[in-house]
């Protein structure tokens, strides 16, 4: 009679429970996302917003959509001018009618009327549609200048050439602000409700200051040169009407000439002072 032999394996539940709980906590182990936190009262820069977080698991690319930037829909357009030199300007602009951040600085949309691109400080939608997407200015197939809008504002790397395709001037923006500049918000958590945005180009104050009243008024409006107060600076009350307008030299580094207060209303908007 031929011997079986009979094997048993038997497993032993604490292995199983063992391994298992390995491999729950190897996938806790993904990297995570990261999150910016801010204190209330410390300065964030721009350039924070650049910082891209790690992706734990690689995926297959995807084929970027045509005439799709930062996952809004364009539409092509040009302009021509001139007949000896000839300047041609390649840009997108938005397919469906927006409107730019009530905090952008210059605004750069395209207008129908007079077939052309245009840079305001306020914007119409009714006259015209908002840049958005990669630009390129050429003259005679040189390119002079080259970067990318959103929504009607400078973004990314900015790039100016001469004739000898020799670079002139390069830029980075965020959002329509040199990437440099400073934010504070009343809400730093979520980013809602700025608070004063200082505008700063290489190291120094350069451009348009604004503060702003915590229910979303604009409170102060004022322009840096060379670190340094010029021109008009305006206040205002929390009901939007001025308070006080504050002169300064009109250029940089006059020191002869001493600032003072212009004009001044009460906060119902009658004038209280003036040095006209």
């Amino acid at each position: 009679m031929c011997a079986r032999v009979i094997l048993i394996l038997l497993v032993v539940p604490g292995l199983l429970m063992a391994q298992g709980k390995t491999k729950s906590n190897a996938q806790k182990g993904n990297v995570q996302e990261g999150q910016f936190t801010f204190d209330t009262d410390k300065p964030f820069s721009l350039l924070e917003l650049d910082k891209k977080v790690e992706e734990p698991i690689a995926t297959k690319k995807k084929k970027p959509k045509k005439k799709v930037f930062y996952g809004i829909k364009t539409k092509k357009g040009f302009t021509r001018k001139g007949s000896a030199h000839v300047t041609i300007e390649l840009f997108y602009y938005l397919k469906k009618p927006d409107v730019p951040s009530s905090f952008a600085r210059d605004i750069y949309w395209f207008d129908f009327t007079r077939h052309e691109i245009r840079v305001t400080s306020t914007f119409d939608p009714k006259k015209g549609v908002l840049l958005h997407g990669p630009y390129t200015k050429m003259q005679d197939d040189i390119i002079l200048e080259e970067g990318i809008f959103y929504k009607g504002t400078k973004h990314g790397r900015w790039m100016r050439y001469n004739r000898q395709s020799l670079l002139e001037d390069k830029e980075k923006y965020y959002k329509g602000w040199p990437k440099e500049s400073i934010v504070k918000y009343y809400d730093p958590a979520e980013r809602k409700k700025i608070k004063e945005i200082v505008p700063i180009d290489y190291g120094e104050r350069e451009g348009y200051y604004y503060f702003y009243h915590e229910n979303g008024q604009l409170a102060v409006k004022g322009e840096y040169q060379w670190n340094q107060k010029v021109n008009d600076w305006v206040e205002y009350y929390p009901n939007g009407k001025r308070k006080r307008i504050l002169s300064y030299p009109k250029a940089p580094f006059e020191k002869e000439i001493k600032p003072f207060i212009k004009r001044e209303w009460d906060i119902r908007g009658q004038e209280i002072y003036s040095k006209l």
